[in-house]
């Protein structure tokens, strides 16, 4: 068993938390969010006052937040990791952040002796319920090797991708594919309902040919059901694809369905719908067909 620090206890990162906690580590936490912290501290899980008092007491640190700014503060800022963290330590950042920032990380953290992993992950609040997450991991393969018992605790599909950011692109890439099948389901069922025909049906019938997927099974039924409270909000996938389309600009190629995709999620923020489920893209698709999907 290892002493694991756990420093996010969002949505997502309190299962995971939960998870290794169930599994018999020790796990010292932190957010600044009172209530996640005493739920798992009546689990069994310490306390600490901060991202750098985490890193004392742990051998191993993850990290589930935000964003870019939000990771290099946990890091770099004030009582952040770099301040508390013993040399030998692994710090796993399993936000999804910037590749390249990905990497600039790693290397300062390497300066004080601490390897890194970038492990994002895919599979919504579902897959961190259940302990079913995809995650995707850019590192050294001798690190990966001593985390993947944990991360075998959290997830299923565990990839090795490549070096320090291979990770992080991965999880673009993912992000690009989600957004755009989320498109398409949408608009699929957006059409046969103003058509005259039953979507739950039109999703039933899809779902035994090529157009299946996960996105049609859960997202599909979502539109279906207006069950549109998050699992995973439109403000984090807007900042998803923000990093694929910046990172298309620098390596000079399009992404057309991607910008598209973006657009549509911006058209559902703009009307207070930030805080949705990605899966309410299909508002933005209903008010273009002035026809609502029942």
């Amino acid at each position: 068993m290892a002493k694991i620090g756990f420093i996010g206890l969002g949505i997502m990162g309190k299962p995971m938390a939960g998870h290794l906690l169930v599994a018999g580590n020790t796990v010292n936490v932190f957010d600044r969010s009172e209530d996640a912290v005493k739920e798992l501290v009546a689990n069994g899980a310490a306390a600490c006052e901060s991202s750098k008092h985490v890193a004392s007491l742990s051998d191993i640190i993850i990290v589930m937040v935000p964003d870019t700014p939000d990771v290099e503060d946990v890091l770099f800022g004030e009582e952040g990791v770099a301040q508390g963290v013993k040399a030998g330590s692994v710090v796993v950042d399993m936000s999804s952040i910037s590749p390249i920032a990905t990497k600039e990380f790693a290397r300062k953290l390497g300066e004080l002796g601490v390897d890194m992993l970038d492990a994002p992950v895919s599979g919504g609040q579902v897959g961190a319920e259940k302990a079913i997450l995809s995650i995707m991991v850019g590192g050294k393969e001798e690190v990966f090797d001593r985390v993947k018992p944990y991360f075998e605790l959290m997830g299923k599909n565990i990839v090795l991708i490549g070096d320090h950011g291979a990770g992080q692109t991965c999880k673009v890439a993912n992000q690009i594919a989600v957004a755009v099948t989320i498109a398409a389901t949408a608009e699929a069922l957006t059409f046969a309902s103003k058509a005259g025909a039953n979507p739950a049906k039109v999703r039933e019938a899809l779902m035994g040919g090529l157009a299946s997927s996960r996105i049609m099974e859960l997202h599909g039924e979502r539109m279906i059901k207006r069950t549109f409270q998050p699992g995973f909000r439109i403000r984090l996938h807007q900042k998803d694809l923000n990093l694929a389309l910046q990172s298309a600009r620098s390596l000079h190629m399009s992404v057309p369905n991607t910008a598209l995709a973006q657009e549509m999620f911006n058209a559902v923020a703009a009307r207070d719908g930030i805080d949705l489920d990605h899966s309410a893209m299909v508002l933005a698709l209903e008010e273009l067909a002035n026809h609502t999907v029942a």
